[in-house]
């Protein structure tokens, strides 16, 4: 997430690279900047290279520098998109996440100029990209498995983040392109179906785009998740992975069940009602950008009470370091 002073809206650095360590302590293997929860559509290009440089220094100076930076690198053209991605890398992202071109939808949203979209813009992104199908926030645009299988067939393009929350899509995704995923005694030993990708500068990752079907991923075939509720309850997040690599089923679905009642809560608040969380729990959060609107006490106040259980088990998890 980014964070901003309550008073004058300016990045609260500080804040910022404070969250990022805390979320790798908390054992997350990879943090997204400019994502929807970091309010990318409301910084300036200048501010979102900020963000993505002050969270790669955090972490590294943490001790945290195999932590891939994923950056939200979106735009409405094929040549503004290649630029962000540039400017990401240059502020030391590793990766870049691209949502569909949606403003024109009527002309962007059909399958063959998607495909000229992302494959154009991998071909000249210096870091490997990751399609982010999220409809709500793309005017309902949503790519169907065979186009995603499509378009990944590019060397430069490593993965997809299904925020449509497509188990199916995803598991038929997953197989197709030989996804990597957490070894354990619950998974198959080895795919039934070989990866119909030849060339590729990094393995396939399928993500589940929202904390509430993280074991549900796993069990799709999919590689991990991308969600904005791990910002307040990373541990628990972790814990389920922890538990399906175990091969621990039963208690891994009593995790995610406490986890998919916590995440609904903050989805149904959100970037406001998850800012309130971490402010409530962590003792910082402040408030979005407007015109997204604040809280009041007793809107914080409920939020905070309706995730309780799923907190005190998070405080009760030990970080990895």
């Amino acid at each position: 997430m980014t964070f901003f002073d309550p008073s004058t809206e300016d990045l609260d650095v500080p804040t910022i690279r404070k969250h990022a360590v805390r979320l790798a302590k908390a054992g997350l293997v990879g943090l997204v900047c400019m994502g929807s929860n970091g309010e990318a559509v409301h910084l300036t290009r200048a501010e979102r290279k900020t963000v993505i440089n002050e969270t790669r220094s955090a972490l590294v100076e943490a001790g945290f520098s195999n932590v891939p930076v994923i950056a939200g690198a979106s735009e409405q053209s094929i040549r503004g998109t290649i630029d962000l991605c540039k400017e990401s890398y240059e502020a030391g992202a590793e990766y870049a996440l691209i949502v569909p071109p949606s403003y024109y939808r009527y002309a962007t949203g059909n399958d063959q100029t998607l495909y000229e979209f992302f494959t154009s813009v991998a071909d000249g992104s210096p870091i490997p990209l990751i399609l982010y199908n999220y409809p709500g926030a793309v005017a309902g645009i949503d790519m169907d498995s065979d186009l995603i299988i499509r378009i990944s067939q590019h060397p430069n393009i490593v993965g997809t983040k299904f925020t449509c929350a497509n188990t199916g899509k995803l598991t038929r995704v997953a197989s197709a392109l030989h996804a990597i995923t957490p070894s354990s005694p619950l998974a198959p030993a080895q795919r039934k179906f070989p990866s119909t990708k030849t060339e590729a500068v990094h393995p396939y990752v399928a993500f589940g785009g929202i904390a509430d079907f993280s074991l549900q991923t796993l069990a799709s075939g999919g590689s991990a998740i991308l969600a904005g509720g791990a910002n307040v309850i990373p541990k628990l997040c972790v814990q389920i992975f922890n538990l399906w690599s175990a091969g621990r089923f039963t208690e891994a679905m009593e995790a995610q069940e406490l986890l998919s009642k916590a995440d609904w809560v903050l989805t149904k608040a959100a970037i406001p009602g998850t800012k309130s969380a971490i402010q409530s729990y962590y003792g910082y959060g402040g408030f979005p950008r407007r015109p997204l609107a604040r809280l009041s006490a007793e809107q914080a106040e409920a939020v905070a009470e309706k995730i309780k259980d799923a907190m005190e088990v998070e405080k009760s998890l030990p970080d990895i370091a």
